[in-house]
């Protein structure tokens, strides 16, 4: 698939790919962004960020994103804030893969997505190890995605 999300630094995990535009060390632990291109069907367990505010910016195609129990649908030029400590997922919808910035404040939880890729860790196959790196990155798992 041609995106425009190819090339040096760009991480793969099960066909999301990943790309840190700016990292904690860049920002001085402020923030970090994170350039995300996720297939159709496809997004995460749901889950708690811990230490995090986290914002989605809708580049392309369309998401649903559940937020403690509330789901909305967003797509290109759509911004979704998720406050830390909020129980949420999101799951690709409609025929084209989103592409969407992942804000994050503070920084640091881009090592998370570096950490998976290097591993190849399957969902749910691996979740013992999985958990045990949401947890280095103050996170945990709570629920399966949506869909499953």
């Amino acid at each position: 698939m041609d995106n425009g999300l190819q090339g040096p630094g760009v991480l793969d995990w099960n066909g999301t790919k990943y790309k840190t535009l700016l990292s904690k060390e860049q920002t001085d632990g402020k923030i970090s962004v994170v350039d995300s291109l996720s297939p159709v069907g496809s997004g995460p367990p749901k889950h708690i960020h811990h230490n995090e505010d986290e914002t989605f910016f809708m580049i392309s195609g369309k998401c649903e994103v559940w937020i403690e129990g509330t789901t909305t649908e967003h797509g290109p030029g759509e911004a979704v804030f998720i406050p830390r400590g909020k129980e949420h997922t999101f799951r690709v919808i409609g025929d084209e893969p989103s592409r969407h910035l992942v804000i994050l404040n503070p920084g640091g939880f881009e090592g998370f997505f570096a950490a998976m890729a290097d591993g190849q860790y399957q969902v749910p196959d691996d979740m013992p190890t999985i958990n045990a790196f949401a947890e280095k990155y103050n996170m945990t798992f709570t629920g399966p995605p949506l869909g499953a």
